[in-house]
């Protein structure tokens, strides 16, 4: 089979696409690069907002329309929670429940196949530079706002030598980042009762994989041993944490079902910066949950505003079907969302721009992708550094998934002009 593999969501999503991606491939099917090459299309939808849906719905569309003879095979959130709406949408010849992932393959292939325990890497035209990497699912929380669980069921997590093996074949492959990804990443290994797994999972990775950077997704920001952060005296731990917030008001956390105060949250932000130098912070904030009062967004804005946040991803409240808060009332008015929001985006951006200032002129190692992308100034080199700020460069020799020290020389629209340093065997790389 020509296969076509596409995705909607989060770094977990990615993940699972990638390595459904693997494991077609191992089997023996080609993996189309564009949609109208493909005899099958696989599509992970999502579903953690409205948005998510209308955005898995349209994805949907699109690749139908460009590959009208394809099968088109929907999995993910969005199919698993609206499978009937996703069954009725034009080219959907099958619907996929997140239960059923692992088994995909063999289901189209007509094969009794059974759901592996662990997930294969992704191949190697896919995903060289930075890979992603799932360890855990599911979810033990419950946030009154959140589906995934619905979507997803309990916490699980994959075996310490799994991983490891994965981790080591993504390195094999060429990536040079490896992303841990998961929905409740903090309660890896929770199941088995044996203490910090998380904890024990970075120590294995560390010792028993030579990945040149390890980089955790988002991060619940609770249960966390006293010692986590002493993991980053080693470099390979990426300086880049997401701990989302949802809300700086102890009432709004509350009524989220959250398990934090904003006064822990603080010192764990604060614990983490003593401990890591150069560590970017980003998180999540939920803006007009059902009785936000004036008083609860004005107590939430000025928590984040001395968070200084390298980076915020701001949603409106969206009433999640079959979650507590979707029959909460007292929700702010439309227009007044949208005003808090506007607030919360002039705070975030001159928080994040503070970030980026207080980088220019530093040299930082930064992670360059495999080819040069057209822009209005020409093929630009793009990059990662470590703590995830974006660089480009106007390069004069292949920079392709290497990682080098770059001085950070300006700043344009929130993306950095690099200037990496030279090798001594190669000519200049880069001009200003």
């Amino acid at each position: 089979m020509r296969v076509f593999f596409d995705t909607v969501g989060c770094r977990l999503n990615q993940s699972e696409i990638d390595s459904l991606a693997a494991e077609f491939h191992a089997a023996g099917d080609e993996i189309a690069t564009r949609p109208a090459q493909a005899e099958v299309i696989v599509l992970n939808t999502c579903a953690v907002t409205r948005e998510a849906e209308r955005d898995s719905r349209s994805a949907a569309r699109r690749l139908h329309a460009q590959a009208p003879q394809a099968l088109l095979v929907l999995t993910g959130c969005w199919a698993t929670l609206a499978a009937g709406e996703a069954r009725a949408l034009p080219g959907v010849s099958r619907v996929v429940a997140n239960a059923g992932k692992a088994a995909l393959r063999a289901g189209l292939a007509g094969e009794p196949g059974e759901a592996r325990a662990a997930l294969a890497p992704p191949p190697a035209p896919r995903r060289r530079t930075r890979a992603f990497l799932k360890v855990q699912d599911g979810c033990d929380n419950r946030c009154t706002f959140c589906v995934t669980r619905l979507a997803r069921g309990a916490s699980r997590s994959r075996p310490l030598p799994e991983v490891l093996e994965d981790a080591r074949e993504l390195h094999a492959r060429g990536a040079q980042e490896i992303v841990l990804t998961g929905v409740q990443l903090g309660a890896y290994g929770r199941e088995w009762g044996r203490g910090p797994a998380l904890e024990c999972l970075l120590r294995a990775l560390l010792e028993h994989t030579d990945v040149p950077r390890l980089r955790l997704s988002s991060l619940e920001p609770w249960d966390l041993p006293a010692s986590f952060f002493d993991l980053w005296a080693d470099p390979r731990l990426c300086p880049h944490l997401h701990l989302p917030l949802q809300s700086g008001a102890p009432g709004t956390l509350r009524r989220m079902g959250r398990r934090i105060t904003p006064e822990a949250y603080a010192r764990l932000v604060d614990g983490a910066r003593r401990a890591i130098p150069d560590v970017a912070i980003t998180t999540d904030v939920i803006v007009g949950f059902p009785g936000e009062s004036h008083l609860e967004f004005a107590q939430s804005l000025r928590l984040i505003e001395e968070m200084r946040f390298a980076d915020v991803h701001a949603f409106r409240f969206s009433p999640r079907p079959g979650t507590a808060a979707a029959r909460f009332g007292d929700r702010p008015a439309p227009n007044e969302v949208c005003a808090r929001t506007a607030m919360l985006r002039e705070v975030t951006q001159a928080s994040s721009e503070a970030f980026r200032r207080a980088l220019l002129g530093r040299t930082l190692p930064v992670l360059w992708e495999r080819e040069p992308h057209s822009t209005p100034d020409g093929p630009q080199w793009h990059g990662l550094t470590h703590n995830f700020q974006r660089v480009q460069c106007a390069a004069r020799a292949g920079l392709a998934n290497r990682i080098l020290p770059t001085r950070l020389a300006a700043l344009k629209d929130g993306v950095f002009l690099g200037l990496p340093a030279p090798d001594p065997s190669e000519p200049a790389v880069c001009q200003d």
